[in-house]
């Protein structure tokens, strides 16, 4: 069968043929037809089968007579990433060319202001995702109540990503009278439940089984031994350079998947260090640095992209000939869209996964999911093979001079920063003589230091008199009198000894006298 059987616009048709395409996919194929009789459609199909033209080129027919109004779109397109979005309106821009039909993203990252400058005018298609598109609603500036068609794209892809909701909430919003084509790799409960309750009568497409894996992928598992742990990922990413130069020539380019975006930018930063070319893609980078990667990726600029599973859903680059799977993944149905990113359009495609040990229940599950058994591999030399390093900035002297890396620098420079410091700390234990690693470790409590049992005089002490508690003594001046030398007469001078024996015999002479005493004058008072 080729396109011109399937009762396309001419011009949509010539479109098609332009880009390069005379025979459809077998998804395109039943689907498309359908489609163009306005019967709702459940497509079912694995990645990487043509799953965007088949719903792009009915849509762009059935849209060519018509004319939209301000802030009512007549189709809304709904796709769970930015990226994957952004791939369908550059379907529309390249199908549609013949044709005055005006399109609309409506994805996070761009202003606000220039989305709605374009609503204003009225728009055919809108693509948007389900977040970016309540967020208009709920401003005010776009309806739809006008939908004719509407398109569900990577519906299992909005379950994982939590937009089941909205997505509910927008069919609510929509006429019911609309046309609904409905596409998914697999179908989880959720998803079946979904089409049952906003899907009239629709038209099942299944090509492939539901969770399948391309035939012409060949696929394998690195089982890596048991490991230490603070070595572990080291030991990963030693795996992945051996695995990425095994494959030599034909390793045009590839596409490496992380469970975590900061995994993501370590492994980034770890090749990059050891001379691949290589570019970063996750969730957290703005959305001008995300298309710029996938546009060096697209070009051949970049050779390796390193991505989170964002990357795993609707990226269509036919010509990706490896996938590396760094982690095997949470959800057992993300390895079917992974590895749906090679093989495509035909081509052969080639899928390695790196497994620890503590990853062999996911990979049981992936495996009953596929109804596959992925074949085991051993990484032979692994040991032994260490890349060469890219030359790094020189910030030392000896760099400076064109020295080369010590054997400890080549060792550690890959390494974690805190794996290295735990393997400096067990170093200096190792290192240890066995005297000081046997003795005893007195602690606090154990013993008194001598500088507690040492007594030190402070100066100026005073302290109460036992006897008479109101008496304050100072030891100060006591032990001043105490060491003062005795004087005695013999070493007076003649007039200092007449005066002192003058004092004596007036003071007794006073009390001969019957002086008064000053403690009865006292009590008389």
């Amino acid at each position: 069968m080729k396109f011109d059987e399937l009762g396309l616009d001419p011009k949509v048709l010539s479109a098609v043929l332009e880009a390069g395409y005379e025979t459809p996919t077998p998804i395109q194929a039943e689907a498309i037809p359908h489609a163009l009789q306005g019967r709702d459609v459940l497509g079912i199909a694995q990645t990487g089968t043509g799953k965007t033209a088949s719903f792009t080129l009915p849509m762009i027919t059935l849209l060519a007579k018509g004319r939209a109004r301000a802030r009512m779109p007549r189709s809304l397109i709904l796709a769970p990433t930015r990226e994957l979005a952004a791939q369908v309106a550059e379907n529309f821009e390249t199908y549609g060319k013949n044709l005055r039909l005006s399109m609309a993203l409506l994805i996070g990252g761009v202003s606000f202001a220039d989305q709605e400058r374009i609503i204003d005018r009225g728009v055919d298609v809108l693509i948007a995702t389900p977040g970016r598109l309540i967020d208009h609603f709920e401003r005010g500036k776009l309806m739809l109540t006008g939908i004719e068609i509407m398109v569900v794209d990577e519906a299992d892809r909005m379950l994982d990503m939590g937009f089941i909701e909205d997505l509910e909430r927008i069919f609510k919003l929509t006429p019911f009278t609309r046309q609904t084509l409905f596409f998914s790799a697999t179908m989880p409960p959720e998803i079946t439940r979904l089409t049952e309750e906003f899907l009239s009568n629709p038209v099942r497409v299944e090509v492939a089984r539901a969770s399948s894996t391309a035939d012409i992928v060949t696929q394998k598992a690195c089982v890596l031994p048991g490991a230490v742990r603070d070595r572990a990922d080291r030991e990963k990413r030693a795996a992945l350079r051996h695995i990425i130069d095994e494959q030599g020539e034909t390793l045009t380019n590839g596409i490496i998947f992380c469970n975590r975006k900061r995994d993501v930018s370590t492994l980034f930063k770890s090749l990059t260090s050891h001379g691949y070319n290589c570019g970063a893609l996750h969730g957290d980078l703005e959305q001008r640095v995300r298309m710029q990667v996938l546009d060096g990726f697209r070009k051949g600029q970049v050779k390796l992209l390193v991505a989170s599973d964002v990357a795993a859903r609707g990226l269509d680059i036919p010509s990706v000939s490896h996938v590396f799977n760094y982690d095997v993944p949470i959800n057992a149905e993300d390895y079917v869209h992974r590895i749906g990113r090679t093989g495509r359009a035909g081509r052969e495609g080639a899928a390695f996964t790196i497994v620890k040990p503590s990853d062999l229940k996911a990979l049981a599950k992936v495996e009953e999911l596929i109804k596959k058994e992925i074949p085991r591999v051993e990484l032979e030399g692994l040991t032994n093979a260490e890349p060469p390093a890219a030359p790094e900035p020189r910030s030392s002297s000896r760099r400076a001079e064109g020295g080369k890396r010590s054997e400890r620098e080549e060792k550690t420079r890959d390494a974690d920063p805190q794996e290295e410091r735990g393997r400096r700390r067990r170093s200096r234990r190792r290192d240890a003589p066995e005297r000081e690693r046997d003795e005893p470790v007195i602690g606090m409590g154990d013993h008194i230091p001598a500088f507690l049992l040492r007594e030190v005089p402070l100066p100026g002490r005073k302290k109460r008199d036992p006897a008479d508690g109101d008496k304050v003594i100072d030891e100060e001046k006591i032990a001043d009198e105490a060491e003062a030398p005795e004087i005695t007469t013999d070493d007076l001078t003649p007039d200092a000894k007449e005066r002192r024996e003058g004092a004596t015999v007036d003071i007794s002479a006073e009390a001969e006298a019957g002086a008064p005493d000053p403690t009865e004058s006292a009590d008389a008072a």
